[in-house]
């Protein structure tokens, strides 16, 4: 009895070897050796589930999983991201920007090539949203999410039905506009109006479409980004560009919202998983962009932040709440038409970049910078005037 026990641990011993090393075999690696370890993950606003009515925190179940930390910090434009970067004020180890700041990063050298052996699920991503212009060679990227800019309405604020950027110079909604507030998107709606390519290098193209802005600018209620979620959930504006994935989260909240892709045309975007070239934790952010590719987790970030996936078993998945939505996945027939930002030449960024400064320091828009000069003139006027107070309490001691 006793040997015929043996012989059963035995053969399930061999047993669990074989499938540990037919585990190995098939590729799987063990990080244990990064549990402890902290990871900086630096994300747009509103762009992960984060456990907000019962979804899956996706960083909680990471850490969970992994048993590293994740630091992760949010910002608001490619323009505030990248202007972090090139400050070297603060390291990463994951970004998501969008295709022409990708670009922009690969050829200023700043961006790692990822080692796809950490990152086996990418074989799920369309092969459509492989080798694009940004990444040619699949060196640097996973793709996250894919989308189209469009414009919010509300229906209870503007009459009748909108197909046009138009609207957005519709002197009727003065005080009710809202606009992007980083220069590609905004030169975008002015560019597409005006029937110029986004990528166009023509200075004269760009000099018509900054005096487009102006002749937008006294309409503008505010420039914004993350702000523009609360002000067309509230009703606090009639108009506004945004991302259509973002028009459905607002929708949610506010039904008397509507969404258009204007007849001029729209801009279509990728954005990607990146690790930065001065990353501290490279092989955890490979192992976190592997993670943000699990189905659960894919499904549950496209249901949450409600942009289309280039995932294929999102878009197979029957918990998948988006699938076939008209807005994300619009047919053929009522595609609207696109261009994809490219990365810009530097003489060209730099024009862009002034006009877009002088733009924001001009009009009844900048209230918040005058106020803001006027509080700096102010400390002056009462540093001025503290050191003269002390010099005359000196001359009376003296």
């Amino acid at each position: 009895m006793m040997k015929r026990l043996l012989s059963l641990i035995c053969v399930c011993f061999i047993l669990l070897s074989s499938f540990c090393v037919v585990a190995c075999a098939e590729g799987e690696k063990d990080y244990s050796h990064l549990e402890g370890t902290t990871l900086n993950v630096y994300n747009w606003g509103e762009y992960i589930s984060d456990g907000a009515d019962d979804t899956m925190d996706v960083n909680k179940e990471f850490e969970k999983r992994y048993g590293i930390t994740v630091n992760y910090t949010n910002y608001e434009s490619n323009e505030n991201m990248y202007n972090k970067l090139k400050s070297g004020g603060a390291n990463y180890d994951v970004i998501i920007p969008s295709d022409y700041m990708i670009a922009k990063l690969v050829e200023e050298e700043m961006l790692a090539e990822l080692d796809f052996s950490n990152i086996p699920n990418y074989k799920y991503i369309l092969d459509k949203y492989k080798n694009l212009y940004y990444d040619p060679e699949n060196k640097y990227t996973v793709p996250y999410t894919v989308g189209m800019v469009g414009l919010i309405y509300n229906t209870t604020m503007v009459d009748g039905e909108i197909d046009s950027w138009n609207a957005l110079w519709d002197e009727q909604y003065k005080g009710k506009i809202l606009m992007f507030n980083n220069p590609r998107d905004a030169f975008g709606v002015a560019q597409f109006l005006l029937g110029q390519s986004i990528n166009t290098t023509d200075l004269k193209e760009w000099d018509l479409a900054i005096e487009k802005l102006k002749e937008q600018n006294p309409l503008v209620s505010s420039y914004v980004m993350d702000e523009v979620f609360n002000k067309m959930e509230n009703g606090d504006a009639a108009l506004a560009p945004y991302y259509a994935g973002d028009f459905l989260t607002m929708y949610d909240v506010n039904p008397d919202l509507a969404f258009c892709y204007p007849k001029e045309g729209v801009n279509f975007f990728v954005d990607a998983m990146c690790v930065p070239k001065n990353a501290e934790n490279k092989e955890a952010a490979e192992l976190y962009i592997n993670f943000m590719c699990e189905e659960d987790v894919a499904v549950a970030n496209a249901n949450y932040v409600c942009y289309a996936s280039p995932h294929t078993l999102v878009l197979e998945s029957e918990d998948y709440d988006l699938k076939g939505d008209p807005i994300l996945y619009p047919d053929e027939s009522e595609m609207p038409k696109t261009q994809i930002f490219e990365n810009l030449d530097y003489d060209t960024q730099q024009y862009m970049s002034m006009l877009w400064n002088e733009l924001k320091i001009e009009g009844n828009s900048n209230i918040d910078a005058y106020i803001g000069l006027s509080v700096s003139l102010a400390l002056v006027v009462i540093y001025l005037i503290y050191k003269f107070a002390k010099k005359k309490k000196r001359e009376r001691y003296y």
